[in-house]
């Protein structure tokens, strides 16, 4: 069959490179990512977790992953703009398909997840996960925790979601965080939240970058202090989409006002070269909220960011550098035979 003319989503013959299919048509995976489920040769693969039933206003994030998936056929033919990295030509990345889980076995959706993201990290995988409403991330901590062990979170956000349960074990998109750190999945007092605009009283020790100060300060001042608060520590990135201003993001469950610009999360995100990535989520993309696609696709360029992100992680010993080590080894050895 004409390359040209191939579905890349599963019809290529490798996991990298550009995709010459149209992006009005074909099976729309991931950046036209190879839809598989074998990870033997792939460095990072991207996953759907397609669940709402732990949101507190507006649901349809279990429409999340599709929607993220159309938008980002947008963005599969060129490399992302303003990175020294490509990860669709420079990394093996898969689409892993979506989480299946029983919808009316809600009790059972976090262990199901927690291993769903376990059998990617246990391949030397980087998981990148496509919410979905925000409780995902607490199974996806637990499995990153039992590998890496305690990490540092850096959540954007517009709230916290550290609100306390009284000890019933909720399974709610705004307690999460804080079984989170009560279980030493993170450490609060290394990690950062950005975008907080609403009250919570009892912060449990994180550091707290509102909304207002990224106003006031600029994304590229505040690009640096949230390097400098994680320097040294393995970091799981957690991106709710309402941490965008409901005006770039009205997709969504509970948007809030005064929030952060596309603009100033793009120059952020490029600005944290240096954080060791070894996770990360995009979640609350609830496409029935969603005026003309606007949050999908805005989902669609914080995925790739923080891909590229991983990339510049300065502990890259994942699949691919292993690979170039090899082929160094090799390289060396021919030469000192010669």
């Amino acid at each position: 069959m004409n390359a040209q003319t191939s579905d890349h989503s599963f019809l290529r013959q490798n996991f990298a490179g550009l995709t010459p299919t149209p992006s009005f048509s074909g099976i729309t995976s991931f950046l036209r990512r190879t839809l598989s489920r074998d990870l033997e040769d792939v460095d990072l693969a991207v996953t759907g977790i397609p669940f709402d039933s732990a949101t507190s206003n507006r649901p349809g994030t279990r429409f999340g992953p599709r929607a993220i998936r159309e938008a980002s056929i947008m963005q599969s033919h060129e490399r992302p703009y303003g990175w020294n990295v490509d990860p669709l030509s420079d990394l093996n990345v898969a689409d892993y398909g979506d989480l299946w889980y029983d919808y009316a076995d809600v009790a059972k959706f976090p262990e199901a997840l927690r291993r769903h993201i376990g059998e990617i990290i246990e391949q030397n995988c980087c998981a990148l996960s496509l919410g979905g409403d925000h409780f995902v991330t607490y199974p996806i901590l637990q499995a990153h925790a039992e590998k890496y062990g305690p990490l540092s979170l850096l959540q954007f956000d517009a709230h916290t979601d550290t609100w306390k349960d009284g000890g019933k074990g909720r399974i709610d998109h705004g307690t999460m965080l804080y079984h989170a750190v009560k279980e030493g999945l993170i450490v609060a007092e290394r990690s950062v939240q950005v975008g907080i605009r609403t009250f919570n009283s009892d912060t449990l020790g994180f550091k707290i970058l509102d909304a207002q100060s990224v106003h006031l300060n600029g994304p590229l001042a505040t690009a640096r202090e949230i390097v400098e608060h994680l320097e040294g520590s393995r970091v799981y990135l957690s991106f709710d989409i309402d941490a965008l201003d409901p005006a770039y993001a009205p997709g969504t469950g509970t948007p809030v006002w005064g929030g952060l610009t596309s603009a100033q999360v793009s120059m952020m995100l490029q600005n944290l070269k240096g954080i060791d990535l070894v996770g990360m989520d995009v979640v609350e993309v609830s496409p029935p909220y969603d005026h003309s696609g606007i949050t999908a696709l805005a989902a669609t360029h914080v995925a790739i960011e923080l891909m590229c992100l991983w990339m510049n992680r300065p502990s890259a010993t994942g699949k691919r550098q292993a690979r170039v080590e090899s082929q160094t080894q090799t390289a060396r050895r021919n030469e000192s035979t010669d």
